[in-house]
């Protein structure tokens, strides 16, 4: 029996077989399907300073990721296209082909399962202390005091850190990071212990305390997610982020978007690794 081509796209539209093919292998790739469309869609959540959207008028006007998405899209010659997504959806969105890229999600290896991830880092996040004003904060001995009180997610790495940098202190462990920083508001511990991001909106809530990033740092990329086998756009992205990241770039725009957020950059943590000292 002969199978035409008609035929096979018949058989293969009745069993779904066309739904379930990667985007791949049915379009030409992401870099010509954006030149055609002319926008590259940029995943987008509320979570400043890595997203903003402005609630007067509603646009995505400021946040790491819309600066860097922009400046994609202008490279690429088309218009930036925000899509708005939760960062646990991105990857679905991915898949779905409602989004091209989502800014700073870390190449788990479980995500790397699902989407691809450049081999250049966006950026490097560290684990870091939001401190009273008052306490001298400079490395991780300076915490390794009696009487110093640390508040940490429970079981979490900041746990496992502080338990083997800090064992002198008095380590206090919470559910989440939520109540870890409520127990900082309150004057229950002296500093809390995250990794930097979340502590740059508890600071911004708070007004009051100081991020520190404690010496030796332990520091940890973070990454853009693209659609699976997607090799020409991974490429392409992955030149973007370097070329972004060793001209000092995605510094700049991350501290622009900390002052659109209301934080002075000097008070939080440098996102190139070479600047953490």
């Amino acid at each position: 029996m002969t199978i035409n081509r008609r035929s096979l796209i018949a058989v293969l539209a009745a069993s779904g077989g066309v739904l379930a093919m990667p985007f791949a292998a049915r379009a030409a790739g992401t870099l010509d399907e954006v030149k055609k469309r002319g926008t590259l869609r940029v995943g987008v959540t509320q979570a400043p300073p890595w997203y903003s959207k402005d609630p007067k008028s509603g646009d995505w006007s400021s946040g790491l990721g819309v600066f860097m998405g922009k400046a994609m899209a202008q490279t690429l010659g088309v218009k930036f296209e925000p899509v708005e997504v939760t960062w646990g959806n991105a990857i679905a969105a991915l898949q779905g082909n409602k989004i091209d890229i989502m800014f700073m999600l870390d190449a788990t290896s479980e995500r790397k399962k699902a989407a691809n991830f450049p081999e250049a880092p966006l950026l490097w996040y560290s684990l870091a202390v939001l401190a009273r004003d008052d306490l001298t904060v400079k490395t991780w001995e300076d915490l390794n005091k009696p009487g110093i009180r640390i508040a940490v997610p429970q079981a979490s790495t900041m746990d496992r850190w502080t338990t083997q940098h800090t064992p002198k202190a008095d380590i206090q462990r919470f559910p989440g990071n939520a109540e870890a920083i409520a127990a900082f508001q309150s004057g229950r511990a002296d500093a809390v212990c995250l990794f930097h991001p979340p502590l740059l909106a508890a600071r911004q809530r708070l007004g009051k305390g100081k991020i520190v990033v404690p010496t030796p740092a332990e520091s940890q990329p973070s990454s853009a997610a693209l659609r699976k086998d997607d090799t020409a756009f991974t490429a392409w992205v992955d030149k973007q982020l370097a070329d972004y990241y060793k001209s000092g770039q995605t510094q700049k725009w991350y501290e622009a978007a900390l002052t659109d957020f209301g934080l002075d950059p000097k008070l939080a943590p440098p996102v190139m690794k070479e600047m953490i000292k």
